[in-house]
């Protein structure tokens, strides 16, 4: 059974008791409330039939919780997950199209597939290529692009937002639906935080527009087809076509991972739990190929729904059965109240849950921890505006400043010369401007791994000293730092032992780590002589140099 519930997590869910279900039925109504009205107006940022957004609601929400290890995280459609599908298939087709149906059932296959492969594998450190910079970047930029792809209908512009340059035209009571809806959203997130604002003030909306006629003069949500999905499967794109899917679905998964991240570190954390990456990304991605089947577009894990989800109370996977349920009362019976709601007032739906993402006080805190990176977050935000429609490319350029920044960290280790300060630490010799620790000795630390990539800094360190100090006659390598050597670490150190004894100099190194040492002596490149000695402490090494009392 241990065994067999690795794999199907749902098998590890308590038994469910009246109990049980009251609270779990309870949170799941809360988070429903929310949830139902998002997952239609997201479907429309998607650029898909506002169905498919209870779609993607419907079986990936529990396809995902019965193989995740996280058991309240949201799953359905999100800002950054639905902006993203819109914007990689502008120009591929016609938005709500069947060739559009088509292309985004296959970014959620392809996005879903990477990962259940990378879950699967145990290769949830894939995620790390993503740096929060890079993620702050993007998810500000996506902030802005999604609120102004929503101002049109916000507004009731007639036309692009560009028009607004060009003697815009308004529909002024579409613009208030949306400007009051708006308004409404943010006092009850103020003010009401307990009252389900969103659907009281959607409800309001459709029964205003049902009363006066609006839908004669404006635009609403219309008739939603009522009934459960079918299975669905694309016909096959061309290779032209998946070949331009892979980019944004790549990015897709990346972005949905590190959501998914957000809410579950959240969860686990306040379980006391260990949080298993893997079994989650098996989830997230089983959540994208169930919503992909049922003819609608990639899901994510909305951080805010999922924070709703806990602290509504929800204790296990159950409650997300008990939303399940919901949801599909709603897609069997209730598809037709949504007719006459405004589309003004489901773009302020999504204008309201994007707003609270705009942050720019998160670029001056990123500037203070470390300016690299802050500027790594805002070419990523740049390059995220200013590539829009095919907006995946900030979030790729960004994972190749971080790695190439990673890189050239790689590449030019921290090497210091150390001298022993008066509160009997070793430090920097030159900044503390301390002493050497003896005549005619050179002390260094490298506070990196002896590999390929940093074999030469050290290299290059310890043959400028010489040149620029030829009477020395000791140097000590402070080898704590180092926790482990490759081949070119053990050529380069074999090539400095040898440089060093041909000058007559020796080698001391203390603190070497044992598996350092092991490679090392297998190398044979630790031969027993005077000209090499060991220490097994920092202590032991400054004795042998007569700087402290035996």
């Amino acid at each position: 059974m241990p065994r067999l519930s690795r794999w199907f997590p749902f098998l590890n869910w308590p038994r469910p008791t009246p109990a049980l279900l009251r609270g779990e039925v309870a949170a799941a109504l809360t988070v429903a409330v929310v949830m139902v009205p998002q997952s239609v107006a997201y479907a429309n940022l998607a650029g898909m039939p506002l169905v498919t957004g209870l779609y993607a609601t419907f079986l990936p929400m529990l396809a995902a919780v019965l193989f995740s290890a996280s058991t309240r995280l949201s799953v359905g459609p999100s800002a950054l997950s639905s902006v993203l599908v819109g914007a990689s298939l502008i120009g591929m087709a016609e938005p709500g199209s069947a060739q559009w149906i088509a292309l985004a059932v296959w970014l959620a296959l392809l996005a879903g597939a990477m990962q259940l492969v990378v879950g699967g594998t145990g290769s949830a450190w894939v995620l790390n290529l993503v740096s929060s910079p890079v993620l702050t970047g993007f998810s500000q930029a996506a902030a802005v692009l999604i609120i102004a792809s929503q101002l049109p209908g916000l507004l009731g512009l007639q036309g692009p937002l560009s028009s607004l340059l060009e003697g815009p035209r308004f529909e002024w009571e579409g613009m208030a639906y949306g400007l009051v809806s708006l308004a409404l959203f943010e006092l009850g997130k103020r003010k009401f935080p307990r009252l389900p604002m969103v659907l009281l003030v959607l409800a309001a909306a459709g029964a205003l527009s049902a009363y006066t006629g609006y839908d004669g003069r404006g635009r609403v949500v219309g008739e939603l087809p009522a009934g459960l999905p079918s299975l669905y499967w694309p016909g096959w794109p061309g290779w032209e076509s998946l070949r331009e899917l892979l980019a944004p679905a790549l990015v897709l998964a990346l972005v949905s991972s590190l959501e998914m991240a957000a809410s579950a570190k959240i969860e686990n954390q306040k379980e006391g739990r260990r949080w298993d990456a893997n079994q989650d990304l098996v989830g997230q991605g089983v959540g994208k190929l169930v919503s992909g089947l049922s003819g609608s577009f990639p899901t994510s894990t909305s951080f805010s729904r999922s924070a709703i989800t806990l602290y509504a109370g929800a204790k296990t996977g159950w409650a997300t059965v008990a939303a399940t349920a919901i949801v599909l009362v709603v897609l069997v019976a209730l598809t037709p109240a949504l007719y006459h709601v405004p589309s003004a007032a489901l773009a302020a739906v999504v204008v309201a849950a994007v707003m609270g993402m705009i942050k720019p006080r998160v670029f001056k805190a990123l500037w203070q921890v470390n300016r690299v990176e802050a500027v790594t977050a805002a070419v990523t935000f740049a390059i995220t505006v200013l590539s829009a429609p095919r907006i995946y490319w900030g979030v790729l350029t960004g994972v190749l400043l971080g790695l190439a920044h990673f890189l050239y960290l790689r590449l030019h280790p921290r090497i210091i010369e150390v001298g022993l300060h008066p509160d009997g630490s070793l430090r920097d010799r030159h900044l503390w401007g301390l002493a050497p620790l003896a005549g005619q000795a050179y002390a260094l630390r490298m506070d990196a791994e002896l590999d390929f990539a940093s074999a030469t800094a050290l290299e290059r360190a310890l043959v400028e000293h010489l040149a620029a100090y030829p009477d020395t006659r000791h140097v000590c390598l402070f080898a704590q730092p180092i926790n482990r050597v490759d081949a070119t670490g053990v050529e380069v150190f074999g090539a400095l032992r040898k440089l060093l004894q041909g000058r007559g100099i020796t080698l001391h190194i203390s603190g070497m780590k044992m598996p350092v040492e092991q490679v090392l002596r297998r190398a044979g490149e630790l031969p027993e002589g005077p000209q090499l000695r060991l220490y097994r402490t920092d202590i032991e090494a400054l004795q042998a140099f007569g700087r402290l009392s035996a």
